[in-house]
């Protein structure tokens, strides 16, 4: 959290405020890739905190091009872009905008604006966020509304909105193109190496969702960006550990350096080894030449240890090295070389336990374990369900090269109902199998194929209840395909002749399917 040495509100013993301010803001910053989309909200969360009449914020480059504009009303929205090429302090504060000069003030439209909509004060604040600069500016109709008092706490929210602003730009989802073309990240600054051997697919589209849960992940994983903090991200497979290390990188001071990701469970003892530490040439007998370690590749950047409690022993003790000197040697070597590195590892299994276990070194734990994340898993999170399924209908279309495919209400109930064990790698898995089933014809439930948690029924209900499923499982697909018995028996996965004998076995073959129930 931020260190609070000055006032911070008009009534400088109002804290409350700022804290309860503080985390809306982050909440609200965190969970969307577009901030404008949120910015009235912004500023609806930042006016209890430091009272205005309106917001404007800007993103601009080192030649001082608007690259980014946010306001909260009409009234000052494209005033900042009139700002484009002209220099300007840090921090700008105007107590009366009809007696004092300012930049633009010789423009007179820009004048005749301002007063027209009867601002009066004006209190502009900029800070650096990697190489651009987040302008934002607090109008006041009231002469005097701002002094010096009230710069920390501005100082404050801008730390938020930029943060916001560096989420959207390195996220790389949502308007990326409205920045700076001509910038490219290196081409290793997104690295997976083979010998990793994960082999899960994984994109930043994955950092969507809207449940108290999520916000509260990506809350924590902001805050622990802006630190080199070693960080321990847990939770069940398949919910996204990688993804918040992803995102932990990307906005942090190292997003141009490396994300070397090693899968520890993937690789046996003596091969985890050579592959972390490096190896000399000689150091055993395959050994023809030196070849660097995934430690040594990760420099400047992000190391994540992935399933890191399937670690040996040999090789915890060694790497409790690395955690606590930031040194280690190649196998057969004797030179001790430095580690630039972040570490970020993953697990999903109780490290406690495997430390009373004996299976896991408690010195690793607590070194490991410096900030920790958990991830809930999805069942425990439903409303991130739908989201992530839109994130990644749009990322399977683009793959295939087709029109991301949509969700009938019967899949979409399907998707909400079902429990994932497999988490979001299960969830991305369905939906692709879905895509394929469904050829280019909107997803039902039918072509999801997931098992929903059931009670099940006494043995002489349950021939029954399975007549019944069915039977509402062709209603609906006759619904939605308009009584189509091609395309239905095409979704069900059933011969037009199989699909006949169901709707004479239930009654349905003369019944118009508006009238079905």
């Amino acid at each position: 959290m931020f260190t609070i040495a000055e006032p911070l509100t008009t009534d400088p013993g109002s804290l409350s405020a700022y804290f309860d301010g503080s985390q809306a803001l982050l909440q609200t910053i965190a969970g969307v890739l577009d901030i404008r989309g949120v910015f009235p909200r912004v500023s609806e969360i930042a006016r209890k905190m430091l009272p205005h009449d309106a917001l404007a914020m800007s993103c601009q480059d080192e030649h001082l091009n608007v690259h980014l504009e946010a306001s909260s009303n009409d009234d000052v929205r494209g005033l900042m872009s009139d700002l484009a090429g002209v220099p300007m302090a840090p921090e700008l504060l105007i107590g009366d905008l009809r007696r004092e000069t300012f930049p633009l003030a010789e423009r007179s439209y820009w004048r005749e604006r301002i007063d027209a909509c009867g601002y009066r004060s004006l209190l502009r604040v900029a800070i650096p966020a990697r190489d651009r600069l987040v302008a934002v500016a607090f109008w006041s109709k009231q002469a005097n509304a701002y002094d010096s008092r009230h710069l920390p706490l501005a100082r404050r929210i801008v730390e938020h909105l930029a943060l916001g602003v560096s989420h959207e730009r390195l996220a790389n989802t949502a308007s990326t193109t409205e920045y700076d073309h001509s910038r490219k990240e290196p081409a290793d600054s997104q690295t997976r190496f083979p010998a990793a051997g994960s082999g899960s697919r994984t994109s930043d589209k994955r950092v969507v969702g809207e449940s108290a849960q999520w916000l509260e992940v990506l809350n924590k994983a902001a805050h622990v960006s802006r630190t080199d903090t070693t960080v321990l991200v847990t939770g069940e497979s398949g919910t996204g550990k990688e993804v918040v290390a992803r995102f932990i990188h990307r906005v942090s001071a190292r997003a141009q350096g490396p994300f070397v990701a090693l899968n520890c469970a993937a690789l046996p003892e003596q091969l985890l080894e050579s592959e972390l530490f490096g190896y000399e040439r000689g150091a055993f007998t395959s050994a023809q030449q030196a070849k660097p370690g995934l430690i040594e590749l990760a420099a400047g950047g992000v190391l994540f240890l992935d399933e890191v409690s399937e670690m040996s022993l040999a090789a915890q003790a060694k790497f409790l090295r690395v955690l606590q000197e930031r040194e280690f040697q190649r196998l057969g070597g004797t030179r001790v070389q430095k580690a630039n590195i972040r570490v970020i590892a993953a697990s999903n299994r109780d490290l406690r336990k495997a430390v009373e276990r004996g299976t896991f070194r408690e010195d690793l734990f607590y070194r490991l374990q410096v900030f920790d994340i958990n991830i809930a898993p999805l069942r425990e999170r439903r409303s991130d369900i739908l989201p992530l399924s839109e994130a990644m209908l749009q990322e399977i279309g683009k793959s295939f090269g087709q029109v991301p495919a949509s969700l009938t209400q019967s899949a979409r109930q399907a998707l909400l109902e079902h429990d994932w064990p497999g988490n979001v790698r299960e969830l991305r898995n369905a939906l692709e199998r879905a895509v394929i089933l469904a050829d280019g014809e909107p997803i039902s439930a039918a072509h999801l194929r997931v098992r929903c948690e059931v009670k099940w029924p006494a043995a002489a209900t349950l021939t029954a209840n399975l007549r019944t499923v069915e039977r509402a499982t062709i209603v609906q697909v006759l619904r939605e395909c308009r009584g189509n018995k091609a395309r239905a028996a095409k979704r069900l996965g059933l011969t037009r002749t199989q699909l006949y004998g169901r709707l004479r076995k239930y009654g349905l073959e003369e019944e118009p399917i508006s009238a079905v129930a």
